[in-house]
Parts: structure tokens; sequence; C-alpha cells
């Protein structure tokens, strides 16, 4: 319960820059509070002047009716719209601070959570944090004020008899704090599954070439009907919940209005009331039954709401990429591995005591087999992942001293898994820190990637809209807008991460031409993991790596001299 109410108030904080807008809300409510209790006190004096026979004001009553109407509808009009205003804006500011966190967090929180239910937490879960602060407190507002309103209204007609309807509170009070509890539970699970929904639709949309080309689609159907069917249980289970709670109140409160009324007809009890004053009592009385059942209502909100806000608060709580470091240099490219250990959280070590010196300007090229370690040491020279133990140094200076922004800014990767956003070709390849380079400029490393002519072939030229991944594209298409954005960075140290795999014959002689340009440039580090080692038989040096260490190094001809583990690599290679 305490550490909920830390939540609830850092969740009321978000409200605070909208105070001003808040007033008007009460304003709203206010008028429509005071409209309920005008009713009660309409009645009495229509009745009142019937039994009177006072005539003098009939006239009027019709006209203080419509009055009332349109108050209750201009109350109703400025809370609603302004608790809107707040609940829009709420979930705009929180869905910009976890959006910007997770553009912080480190890659591993990537690898442990799946992409649906990461959009899960901004999407969804984000939505729902409202049900928790600006409409609940929307409800605590109106029906609270209604419920002032109308107590005050009664405890002034007769004091006594009001009291009786107190006796039930703790009765009531009972029976939400044990529905609370079940529902804040079920909201967690209603969240969970949720995320298990995303994650289904996500992987058959983003693998649907596979799930068409193995008939895959009654089992994708299967996975989501389960996934969804546990979210629609947990939903139920909260809807059964909370509409137990609901009907159970009323009945309480429905004993307390019965018991009023039996007392209230005792002559004994008004005395001398007039029956106006008595029909009012028994309006105003039989009115609060309606506010009181929408604020133990509010619990169903405020549980949702709350499982949401701690799902929420626990993401944006996560530790951030570590970027302390203070440095700025303009590095060369000298690079140079000192004991350099990684091992994950299952102790597994990917990189084990990893010594290796490469000079400015150096093309240092990695080879293995799968699992060797070779994508799991550039993810570290680039902070993807951070060193267990053992330290790099770019340029003399230790990697963690770099701040992080500048350290990534002056190295230049195409990765295996090709990522092309949808936006134009020219924003793909201009992207992130290139977005303001010159046409000319892009078109020059489109050419330098041997991707120019193909991109004018296509709809919009460069303009062309490429589509969600770039799919529309073929593998070695995709391939050579990446390496032209590598290209176009223009960095001190450049990595080739299984560069040419997804090429054709063709197209990896062309690239293979733009790549032996650019590791002819001495100004320029290159480090190069090679699918096919064809492709690095020019490299200035060769490291064999496996289970995390260098087991042979040299150049291409020294090793196959030495007829070791690089030789094996090279003759199984030329064999395929």
């Amino acid at each position: 319960m305490k550490n909920d109410f830390k939540v609830y108030l850092r969740l009321i904080a978000y409200l605070k820059p909208y105070w001003g807008i808040a007033l008007l809300i009460i304003l709203g409510f206010g008028i429509n509070a005071a409209t309920e209790v005008s009713v009660a006190r309409l009645l009495k004096y229509i009745i009142d002047a019937i039994q009177a026979g006072n005539r003098e004001n009939l006239n009027l009553f019709p006209a203080l009716i419509v009055l009332l109407i349109f108050f209750r509808g201009l109350g109703l009009f400025l809370g609603g719209y302004f608790t809107a205003v707040i609940n829009r804006s709420l979930v705009f500011s929180l869905r910009q601070e976890v959006y910007a966190k997770l553009l912080r967090l480190p890659s591993q929180y990537y690898l442990d959570h799946s992409s649906g239910h990461i959009t899960a937490k901004i999407m969804y879960n984000v939505e729902q944090v409202t049900a928790a602060s600006s409409e609940s407190l929307q409800v605590l507002i109106k029906d609270g004020l209604i419920t002032i309103g109308l107590l005050g209204f009664l405890f002034y007609s007769n004091w006594r008899l009001t009291l009786c309807i107190f006796i039930f509170l703790p009765i009531i009070g009972l029976l939400v704090r044990k529905a609370a509890k079940r529902m804040r539970k079920l909201s967690m699970q209603v969240q969970d599954t949720m995320g298990d929904v995303n994650h289904v639709v996500q992987e058959s949309v983003n693998g649907q070439a596979i799930v068409k080309s193995f008939v895959g689609e009654a089992h994708e159907q299967k996975l989501f009907y389960e996934s969804s069917q546990e979210n629609l249980k947990r939903s139920l289970k909260m809807v059964v919940v909370q509409n137990i709670n609901s009907p159970i109140v009323q009945l309480i409160i429905s004993i307390a209005m019965a018991s009023i009324i039996w007392i209230a007809l005792r002559p004994q009890i008004f005395g001398e009331t007039t029956a106006g004053e008595f029909v009012a009592y028994l309006t105003a009385a039989g009115l609060l039954g309606k506010p009181v059942k929408s604020l133990t209502d509010i619990n169903e909100k405020l549980q949702r709401g709350m499982a949401a806000a701690h799902s929420v608060f626990e993401l944006l709580d996560l530790p951030e990429e570590k970027n302390t470091g203070t440095e700025k240099p303009a590095l060369n490219g000298h690079i140079r591995f000192d004991q350099a250990t990684l091992t994950y959280k299952n102790n597994i070590a990917a990189i084990r005591d990893f010594n290796l010196d490469i000079q400015a300007g150096q093309t240092v090229a990695l080879v293995g087999r799968s699992g060797a370690g070779k994508s799991s040491l550039v993810n570290m020279l680039v902070r993807f992942q951070e060193l267990s133990s053992g330290q790099i140094y770019l340029d003399g200076i230790a990697l963690s001293e770099i701040e992080l922004n500048c350290l990534r800014s002056q190295i230049a990767m195409v990765n295996q898994q090709v990522v092309l956003f949808n936006r134009s070709v020219r924003d793909n390849i201009a992207y992130g820190q290139l977005e303001g380079a010159s046409d000319e400029a892009v078109i020059a490393a489109a050419k330098a990637a041997y991707a120019h002519d193909f991109i004018m072939q296509l709809p919009q030229g460069y303009d062309t809209q490429l589509g969600a991944q770039g799919l529309s594209l073929s593998g070695g298409q995709r391939q050579r807008i990446a390496i032209a954005r590598a290209i176009l960075k223009d960095a001190p140290i450049l990595i080739l991460d299984e560069a040419t795999s997804a090429l054709d014959n063709e197209s990896e002689h062309f690239i293979q031409k733009a790549f032996d340009a650019a590791m002819d440039d001495h100004n320029k580090t290159t480090i190069v993991i090679a699918h096919r080692l064809s492709t690095i038989e020019n490299a200035d040096l060769i490291v064999v790596m496996d289970q995390g260490q260098i087991v042979e190094q040299g150049t291409h001809q020294a090793l196959l001299a030495q007829k070791g583990a690089y030789y094996q690599l090279y003759q199984r290679n030329f064999e395929e």
C-alpha cells in the first residue's frame, strides 16, 4: 500500500502543469453538483406552492427547470471537455517519455523482451495509466461534489436521520478493498496477455513470407486465438469482479435508503415538516445512490491504472546505457583490445581474454565458425554490449571514457541483418546524423555502393518510399543501400559484419569493388566479418577466432602456409 501511494503521488505529479485546467474542471463539475441539489430544492418549492394554493410562481418553475438543465449541461461540458484535454495531454507526455527512455535503454533490454511486449507498454499500458489519474480524478471530483452537496442538503434538512447512512459506510469500504486487490492482480494479467497478443501479431506480420511459404497460417491463427482468449478470460474476470462489486454496494445503499425511508415515515421524526420538505429529502437521498455507485466503481479504474502505472514506471526507472565518458576525441582508428572479456548473464563467455592491436588504417578480417564471438567483438566496440572485464582502447583512450554519441558517430557499421525504415531511399541513406547531407553526397555514396542505377529505376527514384523494412527491394539491393549509408558516414572506423552475405554474385562483385576502394583508404580502419573468405584475401591481417579467443592470425598467404584452422576453413569454403 505504501508503494502504491508513492506510485500514485508520482502519477499525480504529471498533472501539475494542468492545474489551471483542473480549476475549470472543478468549476464545471461544481455547477453540475449544484444543479443536482437544486433539483431537490425546486421540488420542495413546487410541492409546497401547490399545497398552499400559491399560483404566483407557478409560471416561473418551468423556466427554472430549463435553466437547471442548461447549467447542468454547461457544467458537464466544461468538466468533461477539460478532463479529456488533460487525459490526452497526459497520454502524449507519458508516451514521449517512455519512447525517449526506450531509445536510451541498453541493447540487452531488447534481447530480454519481445517487441510485442515493448510496444504494449507504450501503446496499451500508457493509455491505461490515465484510468488511475485523470479518469479517476474526474469521477472523484464530479461525483464527489454531488455526494458532498447532497449530504450537505440532507444534514441541513435532518441531521439525525442522515447519520443512518454513515452506519453502512464501513461495510462498503470493506467490499471495495477486497475487490481492489483482485482487480489489481487481474489488471496486471490483462496487460501481460496484451503483450502476448502484440507479440504474436508482430511476429506473423514481420515473418509473413515464411508464414505463407510454409503454410503456417493455421498455426499462427491458433497462436493468436490462444493468446487473445487468455486476454479475454482475464478481462472478463475483471468485469465479473466489477459487476459483482457494484450491485452488492448498490444493495447496501438501498438497505440504507429503505431504513431512512422507514424511519422518515414515522411522524415523530419529521414532526411539522411540510410535504415539500419530505419529498425533497427523499429525492436528495435517492439521488445519492448514483454518485456513490460511481465512487465505488472508481476502484476498477484506479486498479487498472495503477497496475499500468507500476509497469510504466518500472520501465522508466530501468538503468540507461552508461554514458559517463567525457572525452570527445577525433579518432584516427587505432584499436587495441586488452584482455577484453564479455560474459552473458548465464555465465557463458562470448569473448575471453581477447588481445589484439589494430593500427589506424589497417583492414582486419575476423573469421571463424558461427558462434566464435566475431559479432560480439564488434558489438563491444560500439558498446551495444558492455565489457565484463579488460579494456578496449581507441587511440589510447579507454572506450568507457569516450562520450557515447561521439564514439558511435565515428564508427560506420553494416550489419548482416539490414535495417531499413518506412521512409524514402534518400532518408534511409542520409539517416540520423547524416540527415543534413546534400543530394550530391547521397548520390555519390549510392554510386560508390553500386546502388544508384537500381535506385533510379524505382518509381520515384531517391524519393521512393521503401515500405516496412524495405521488403519491396531484393536482399542485395537492401544491402547496398545499407552500405551506401555507411559510405556516406565517412567514419574513421568501418565495420562490415557479414555485409556481403545477402548478395548474389553480380552484386557482390560490385560491392567488393566499392569495399576495395574503401579499404584502400589508409585513413580508414576496417574490420570485416566475412562469410565468403574470398572477400578478405587482401586484408592486412586475418584473425581466426574460436570460442571467443584468437587461435591464429596473420596474412592470407602466411595462414595458408601454416595449414591450420584458417587453411581448413579456406578449403571448406573453396569446395562450397
